[in-house]
């Protein structure tokens, strides 16, 4: 009896009705031919195609015939004869064509067939006729672009090699496709056009995905039945399908308040689901867009639609938050791949009008392009031209290979998400490539060959690729908007032609220039912004004279800044008139006099510490004093330098408190905040000349207290401390850790004890000696938990205590500290104490958490102290404190906590969710994204997260030389001086806050807080953990 899928497939197209098509679909999606092509194209198959079956030995078509069809092996086996003169009788046979193997496309333009095809055995075939297949590619070409590949180019038989693999990757590429994954040769074409926006990045959607699809869907019927039906336009039926707009109304309209802010941010949760075919635009045209455009879920498209059980909604309702955590956090980045998929002008879609990026777009994909390591050294120019023509290229199978060693370069690659390797022939694997390295740019800037061949490591790689047109403009125009300043030979000043407005120099419009400093000597930049910047309307976008006094210091130190401006103060024209000479000596001595003001309000308090800088002010206070006698001009310059030379550090008090409001004031020189409960005394900044008193143990764990100051080097700590303990020659300084791990300190390093591990003490020894450093029994840390204080105690004003002593380390850091840091103390001589302070504050909050969570036995306990943790770091992100916030948040993710899975089932499930949002806004992924976004809609005063401050600022100085060509670059100190500026803005407004309710105990929640006992032995900590709740 002939299969009912077969008669159906007998009747002609336009006899066949909706249920034969059901038919054929239903048994036709299973077959290993078909089993990557859409659903979409699935359907037009199943109304083109035609069953076929032969028997063993019959030729199916010859060499040099006509093609008249297409075909795919539903089952059996094909062998494929080649013959290079054209004789049969001269024919090998090169390949065998399987299951799940397509050929034929040769139709497409009545090219001859390349080769004879003979069945081996009884085969079945689906077979489409040339007319119609022309039909199916004009219309699917996007989707079936991927999977067939027509090739009519001729080929000698001398090229085929003896293995098989290679012959039917030949074949393929010649009129036979491969269909299976399994059986393909994977080979990735440089420079293709991207996947249209509109359609899936990938053929199956994950495990995942494909399981929040079928969440909402579900919440949809159940809660918005209405949503999905049959709607009707110009005069057509679309079945069980959704507007765009109305589908961002409901996911608004369901979620929390505090998950969904935007509608943009709810377009980037569907367009997630969207590019992995999750949701389908109803003719493949559209990336997911908030207008009247119509959508199905995967399985409405299939025509595979459910009715949901009773127990698929009760588990819908279950996970929908879940779903929605989730979608939340992939939802930026799916944005940013729809983005960087839509095509400049001069990229057209087949049948399509050309889409353009917008500013916005242009906007977005610059600021991701300031977190990619590779572009790091790149102008702010390159970079928003990049953003204009970068593309989106993605591949789903580890080992594609995406370029071949002696291939012609096209392209230049960024990695986006995935891992490549680099092989080399003869060599192999010579190195992997990340997320964030790119590779390609040598072929194209040498015009030569790939130097090698470059691998897929892992499946679904991403890639950024800026083809090679495009690459060269860019390098033109760059050089075209650089202006080189000469001087003997050699350039002094390099400056770039920016723009000042964007929209306008893209459209070709006139419009004003200006210059942004790009590198330079430090004396020519010095020149340069005396000239440029004094006297002129500052440009708010303009911020070279800032960047240089923040940053002067890696380039040009005081004791070589103040005599270039001493020599620029007396510095006279030579050639002129005698008002041109008055003029220009004028303007000299005022732009100077306003540098140094600036200065001196950019530096703070590190300026006036500085003994150059304040015998350079006496110096100069007395020149502008002499010659204000002969140029009246001058006194008013005069005063200003006056007020600086006998300004002295003052103490700002604090103000009375009124009702509930606590005042916590911000200064340059400390901070203070009063409370009626009590009043806790001024911190402020450590300086070097402070005295540092701390204990220096040795082996035997006798010890001497010494007493230095801060920036004391260890050699003279060495020499105090073995004077007073006799211990004999050859001595080192040794930090021994409470883990018992001990590190040799250099005798060059200052300011030692800031930088101690938070249980870590100072010992002394021999050198020969330092294996027989045991820790100090108390360096183990606290015995028992505080939780009976503790519970006691009010999380808002145990948030509020945080936020204060934040605050006020906080506020004693100097912007200067972050760069000593970042290029090494040693190079400066400088200590960075206070730097060092708040960060250790940070390790001690998140220990401290751990710590208390560990040292509860009982479980009901555990469970209150979980809830008030969570409160709190709530209450810490409402005083918009991110830095303690982050720090209790990453507490309990310590795996010493995530592992206590009996403690975590019993929070209650509001808990939970809190603690699920706390973990989206502490995503790491795309250089901490989420969180960024959401402190850049925070106004001043907040505590940042200061971790990752200080890798901004590693990031910037090890991804881009300081030096280069004699030159400063000065597009590495714009970048350092962009992270300080974010610190001058998060204290730019006095700390302000209203205090929770009064309570009783407010002084002993100081000192608790200010003052905590922490466990930092993290082996420790994990068997601890494991004894509460051993592994199951």
């Amino acid at each position: 009896m002939v299969a009912e899928w077969i008669v159906c497939l007998d009747k002609r197209p336009y006899d066949r009705t909706g249920e034969d098509l059901d038919i054929i679909y239903s048994r036709l999606k299973g077959v290993k031919a078909f089993e990557k092509f859409h659903p979409s194209l699935m359907r037009q198959i199943c109304y083109y195609g035609y069953y076929e079956d032969l028997e063993a030995g019959v030729t199916l078509y010859r060499q040099g015939n006509i093609g008249t069809n297409w075909y795919a092996v539903l089952s059996g086996a094909l062998e494929v004869y080649f013959s290079e003169t054209g004789n049969q009788k001269e024919s090998l046979s090169i390949c065998t064509l399987g299951v799940g193997t397509a050929f034929g496309e040769s139709v497409l333009d009545d090219s001859p067939r390349n080769a004879t095809v003979v069945t081996c055995e009884y085969s079945e075939l689906l077979r489409i006729e040339q007319k119609d297949f022309k039909i199916l590619w004009d219309n699917n070409k996007q989707l079936m672009e991927g999977l067939l590949t027509p090739c009519t180019l001729p080929i000698s038989i001398s090229d085929l090699s003896g293995d098989r693999d290679t012959n039917i990757h030949w074949i393929a590429g010649q009129n036979i496709t491969r269909m299976s994954s399994q059986n393909t040769s994977r080979k990735g074409k440089e420079g293709s056009n991207p996947i249209h926006p509109a359609l899936p990045l990938v053929q199956t959607p994950s495990d995942k995905l494909a399981r929040a699809g079928s969440i909402l869907r579900t919440s949809i019927l159940t809660r918005s039945p209405t949503l999905i039906r049959d709607r009707k336009l110009h005069l057509r039926t679309y079945r069980r399908c959704l507007v765009g707009s109305e589908m961002v109304d409901w996911l608004i309209q369901q979620s929390p308040i505090s998950l969904i802010h935007s509608r943009t941010q709810a377009v980037g949760m569907w367009q997630s689901l969207l590019e992995e075919g999750v949701v389908v635009h109803v003719c493949w045209e559209h990336p997911f867009r908030d207008r009247e455009l119509f959508y199905r879920f995967r399985e409405d498209d299939e025509g595979n639609s459910t009715i949901p059980t009773t127990e698929d909604k009760r588990e819908a309702d279950e996970e929908f938050q879940e779903v929605l955590l989730m979608l939340v956090q992939m939802g930026p980045d799916a944005m940013m791949r729809m983005i960087l998929r839509t095509p400049t002008s001069h990229r057209v879609w087949q049948h399509e009008n050309p889409l353009e990026r917008s500013p916005d777009d242009l906007e977005i994909i610059y600021e991701e392009l300031l977190h990619i390591k590779a572009l790091a050294h790149l102008s702010t120019m390159v970079k928003r031209e990049l953003a204009s023509v970068l593309v989106f290229e993605s591949h789903q199978n580890a080992g594609t290979v995406l370029f071949n060693q002696g291939d012609d370069g096209k392209s230049w690659y960024i990695i986006l998400h995935g891992s490549v390797n680099v092989e080399i022939y003869g060599k192999g694997v010579v190195c992997t490539l990340h997320e964030g390295d790119d590779f390609g740019k040598l072929a194209l800037v040498n015009d030569s060959p790939r130097a090698a061949s470059i691998i897929l490591r892992e499946d679904n790689c991403q890639f950024l690729r800026v083809d090679k047109d495009d690459f060269n403009r860019i390098l033109r125009d760059v050089e075209a908007n650089t202006v080189r300043l000469k001087e003997h030979g050699r350039d002094v000043l390099v400056l770039e032609k920016i723009p000042t407005n964007r929209l306008k120099a893209a459209e070709g419009k006139p419009t004003h220039y200006k210059y942004s400093v790009m590198a330079g000597t430090p004396e020519k930049m010095l020149e340069h912004l005396l000239e440029t910047r004094i006297d002129s309307h500052q440009d708010e976008t303009d911020t070279f004279l800032e960047d240089f006094l923040l940053t002067h210091i890696v380039f040009m130190p005081s004791n070589q800044l103040c005599p270039a401006l001493m020599e620029h103060y007396h510095s006279l024209m030579v050639l002129g008139t005698e008002q041109e000479k008055h003029d220009y000596m004028m303007n000299n001595k005022q732009r100077v006099l306003k540098l140094v003001w600036h200065w001196s309000v950019v530096a703070g308090h590190a300026f006036k510490e500085d003994a150059t800088i304040m015998a350079f002010l006496e110096t100069l206070y007395a020149a502008v004093e002499e010659d204000s006698k002969a140029y009246p001009l001058l006194l008013v310059e005069l005063s200003n330098v006056e007020r600086i030379v006998q300004f002295r550090e003052t103490n700002v008090k604090a103000s009375p408190s009124r009702g509930k409001t606590r005042h916590f004031m911000n200064s340059h020189h400390g901070n203070d905040y009063c409370a009626s409960e009590g009043r806790a005394p001024m911190r402020k900044p450590i300086k070097a000349s402070h005295e540092n008193i701390f204990k220096v143990y040795c082996a035997d764990h006798t010890y001497t207290t010494v007493r230095v100051p801060m920036d004391s080097t260890c050699s003279h700590i060495i020499h105090i401390a073995s004077d007073k303990l006799c211990v004999g020659d050859d001595l080192v300084l040794c930090e021994v850790k409470s883990t018992g791990e001990r590190i040799v300190l250099k005798e060059s390093d200052i300011c030692v004890t800031s930088n101690l591990s938070l249980n870590g003490k100072l010992f002394i020894s021999s050198r020969d000696h330092i294996d027989a450093l045991v820790s100090l029994p108390e360096q183990a840390g606290p015995k028992t938990s505080s939780i009976a204080t503790f519970e006691l105690m009010s999380s808002k004003e145990v948030a509020f205590q945080l936020t204060l002593f934040d605050w006020e380390l906080f506020n004693c850091i100097h912007e200067y500290e972050l760069v000593y840091h970042t290029f090494g103390r040693h190079r400066f001589g400088r200590i960075t104490a206070n730097l060092d302070m708040f960060i250790r504050r940070f390790n001690e909050v998140q220990f401290w958490v751990v710590s208390e969570m560990c040292l509860t036995p009982s479980i009901n306990k555990r469970v209150l102290l979980l809830k008030k943790f969570i409160k709190i770091a709530a209450y810490c992100k409402d005083y918009q404190n991110m830095h303690s916030f982050f720090a209790i948040v990453m507490g309990l993710s310590n795996i010493a906590v995530s592992r206590l899975s009996q403690t975590w089932e019993k929070l209650p499930s509001k808990f939970r969710k809190m603690y699920a949002d706390f973990e989206t806004t502490m995503d790491p992924s795309r250089n901490h994204r989420v969180y960024r976004l959401a402190v850049a809609k925070l106004e001043s005063p907040l505590i940042p997260f200061m971790p990752l401050l200080t890798k901004d600022m590693t990031f910037a100085h090890e991804g881009n030389k300081t030096f280069f060509d004699g030159l400063i670059n000065f597009e590495k100190m714009h970048m350092i001086a962009s992270t300080i500026r974010v610190i001058k803005y998060c204290r730019s407004e006095p700390f302000i806050c209203e205090a929770p309710q009064p309570v009783k105990n407010v002084m002993e929640i100081q000192h608790f807080i200010r003052s905590l006992k922490v466990i930092d032995n993290q082996r420790m900590l994990t068997q601890m953990s494991h004894k509460l709740e051993p592994r199951r």
